[in-house]
């Protein structure tokens, strides 16, 4: 069925736009007082009212009262949003001065976290997850993809990728599921960091696979998790395997984004420790760099280099990071438009960042755009202007779910 939606005192469609580099917002495209034509669920094309209702006369007509701004619904590329319990006191200890490494060893971090997702059960996990997925959606974000790493365990790790994908059927929101049993070692698995990446490799990525539970695998290569030349050999693995690659990158040390591009992952993430010649790799690659403020606010740290990434030319997507530990607010607009006050990005590279480029990074080519043909996916903030969106910081929600 034909429906006329409109109309919207703005809609920018983010449409031809180039997926790399710097970005003006004079080259967004801002169509005033427009209509959206959507057949079946999917956008047929936007334009006036008048047009649109001529040559499609049998169109239902579902008006929109008031101003309001259309834009396509964000993606947040990077969460960990699969998990039970809280770690409120590791952040205690870290605003006491306490560092990352030095609240792991206090039995603080991912572990604690491993331990708390473990003893939940499917049905606790599931409800959980759905819980901050459909706070994720009521805030704009439609497609979010969500890691395990939590499990650390073959039955650990596939309970999480099954909550995942049981979720996704339970929510409009689209799940995008990312094995990460590579978040580090086990405390409990007897052997070195290579014996477990084998282990993961034999026991695990083959039911994940048969069980079509995730497409994409991630590691987490820094000190305490993961070294680069252990990495690099377990990717390329997984990748004859068949998986697409992301990797957690440069996040206290340079060398994940090196092994990133070398072996030709979708995506490197976090980047807060990049130097140029990183950044320089990133941009003469097809490989996304995504910049996760959230870790930035959660840890006192800085930020990814997203300006110098944007001139350098890469392709810059931000994602929330959503995750018990270092990253718990998981509010994504409110990330996004403070790292692009402090970074000096422009609204266009914002947006661009939480949509199409951000659908780059999860290889998603029909998201991120209000284009013919794409579903339509998409967000109106009660305002008149685009620039009010980031100027209130987070603080001014959409409506969702308008365009049938």
């Amino acid at each position: 069925m034909k429906n006329l939606t409109g109309p919207f005192t703005q809609i920018l469609p983010l449409t031809g736009l180039p997926l790399k580099g710097a970005l003006r917002d004079e080259q967004l495209q801002v169509i005033s007082n427009g209509w959206v034509l959507t057949n079946n669920g999917r956008v047929v094309t936007i334009g006036p009212f008048e047009r649109l209702h001529k040559d499609h006369p049998s169109a239902q007509i579902e008006k929109i009262e008031g101003d309001y701004v259309l834009l396509p619904g964000f993606i947040d590329c990077h969460t960990h949003i699969c998990f039970a319990g809280s770690r409120a006191k590791d952040y205690a200890m870290r605003i006491q001065g306490k560092s990352y490494l030095e609240i792991s060893k206090a039995g603080g971090g991912i572990w604690d976290s491993v331990i708390q997702t473990r003893a939940a059960d499917e049905t606790l996990l599931t409800d959980l997850l759905l819980q901050r997925v459909e706070r994720h959606l009521a805030e704009g974000v439609t497609t979010i993809e969500v890691k395990s790493g939590y499990g650390l365990s073959v039955e650990g790790e596939l309970k999480q990728l099954r909550v995942i994908k049981a979720a996704s059927y339970k929510t409009k929101a689209t799940l995008i599921p990312t094995c990460l049993a590579a978040h580090l070692k086990p405390k409990d698995f007897e052997g070195t960091q290579s014996e477990y990446l084998e282990y993961i490799l034999h026991e695990l990525l083959p039911i994940v696979k048969k069980e079509n539970l995730a497409n994409r695998v991630d590691i987490f290569i820094e000190d305490g998790a993961f070294k680069a030349d252990n990495a690099l050999n377990y990717l390329n693995k997984a990748k004859e395997m068949g998986f697409d690659i992301t990797v957690h990158a440069d996040q206290f040390n340079p060398g994940g984004s090196a092994v990133a591009v070398e072996v030709g992952a979708v995506s490197a993430d976090h980047l807060e420790a990049s130097k140029d010649k990183d950044i320089k790799l990133l941009a003469n690659s097809d490989t996304v760099a995504v910049a996760l403020p959230g870790a930035s606010l959660g840890l006192g740290m800085r930020y990814a280099p997203a300006r110098k990434l944007l001139n350098a030319g890469a392709c810059l997507a931000i994602a929330s990071d959503w995750n018990p530990g270092s990253a718990p607010m998981g509010d994504l607009l409110m990330q996004a438009a403070v790292m692009g006050a402090a970074e000096k990005l422009s609204n266009a590279e914002v947006f661009a960042g939480l949509t199409f480029r951000a659908a780059q990074a999860l290889q998603l080519t029909n998201r991120g755009t209000l284009a013919t043909g794409t579903p339509a996916v998409v967000q109106a903030y009660p305002c008149n202007d685009y620039r009010e969106i980031l100027y209130h910081q987070g603080k001014l929600r959409p409506l969702i779910n308008l365009i049938k």
